[in-house]
C-alpha cells in the first residue's frame, strides 16, 4: 500500500488553516499546520512532500521561508504552493520566481486546492522516479543540465536556477531548433488549471538568459510567436 502524502499547512488564520487541514486528512494525506513561518521552522521540513504556505504572515513571511528553504538542500526539492490574498502580478512572478510550484489567489474552493495538489505531487513524483541513465544530461557545448539532479552547469560552474527556470531551458535544450510558442510552454511547464500569464514566460526566459552567460544567445526569439534553442 502506498504511504501518505505528508503535506504542511502553514497559515496564520487558524481557522482557515485547521480547515484546510480538516479536508485533506479527508481525502487521505497526512497533515501537519503551523500558525507561522517561524513554528514551522520548528518541523522537519524535509520530510513533507508539499508544503502549502500562505504569504503575509507575521516575522517572517511566506516568501522569506521559501527563501529559506529553497537556500538548504535538504528542504531545496520540497514543493512549495503558495495560497494567498497578494493577487497582482508582480505577487504571483515574485512567489514563481522563488521556485514556487504554484500559486492560489483567495478566496480559493477546496476543489481547485486539492486539483493544484495532486497535479505537482504527480509532477514531483514522476521525477523522483525517473532512474539514473545514460541519457540523464542534456547538453549544449559547456551548458549542461542533469535531468536526475535538476542542475545547470555553465562551463564546469553550477548555477542556482528555480524549477521553472530549469523547466523552460530544459525543455528548450531538449529540442534544438524547435521554436516553442508561450502558450505550449505555459501548458508544458504550469499545469493546464493554473492561470499563468504570458509575461511570465518571458521573465523567465529572460533570468535563463542573463544565468547562462554566453550561452544566453543561443536562446533565440521568435518575434510574434515564441523561443527556441539554436545552435
Amino acid at each position: 500500500m502506498e504511504k501518505a502524502k505528508r503535506i504542511l499547512v502553514v497559515d496564520d488564520e487558524e481557522t482557515l488553516c485547521d480547515a484546510l487541514a480538516f479536508n485533506l486528512e479527508a481525502e487521505g494525506y497526512e497533515v501537519a499546520t503551523a500558525y507561522s513561518a517561524e513554528e514551522a521552522l520548528t518541523h522537519d521540513l524535509s520530510g513533507y512532500d508539499l508544503i502549502l504556505l500562505d504569504i503575509m504572515m507575521g516575522e517572517i513571511s511566506g516568501t522569506q521561508l521559501a527563501r529559506i528553504m529553497k537556500a538548504n538542500p535538504a528542504t531545496a526539492s520540497v514543493p512549495i504552493i503558495f495560497c494567498t490574498a497578494k493577487d497582482t502580478e508582480d505577487d504571483m512572478i515574485k512567489g514563481l520566481d522563488l521556485g514556487a510550484d504554484d500559486y492560489i489567489m483567495k478566496p480559493y474552493s477546496l476543489k481547485a486546492v486539492l486539483a493544484r495538489i495532486r497535479t505537482v505531487l504527480r509532477r514531483t513524483s514522476a521525477y523522483a522516479a525517473v532512474p539514473p541513465t545514460a541519457n540523464d544530461e542534456v547538453s549544449y557545448k559547456g551548458l549542461v543540465l542533469s535531468k536526475r539532479n535538476r542542475t545547470c552547469h555553465v562551463d564546469g560552474s553550477e548555477v542556482k536556477m528555480p524549477k521553472k527556470e530549469f523547466e523552460i531551458l530544459l525543455k528548450l535544450m531538449s529540442n534544438i531548433g524547435q521554436v516553442f510558442s508561450r502558450a505550449e510552454l505555459l501548458k508544458e511547464i504550469w499545469p493546464d488549471e493554473v492561470v499563468v500569464l504570458d509575461r511570465v514566460v518571458d521573465v523567465n526566459i529572460t533570468r535563463i538568459r542573463q544565468k547562462i552567460g554566453q550561452y544566453g544567445k543561443n536562446i533565440a526569439t521568435r518575434s510574434g510567436y515564441g523561443y527556441g534553442f539554436i545552435e
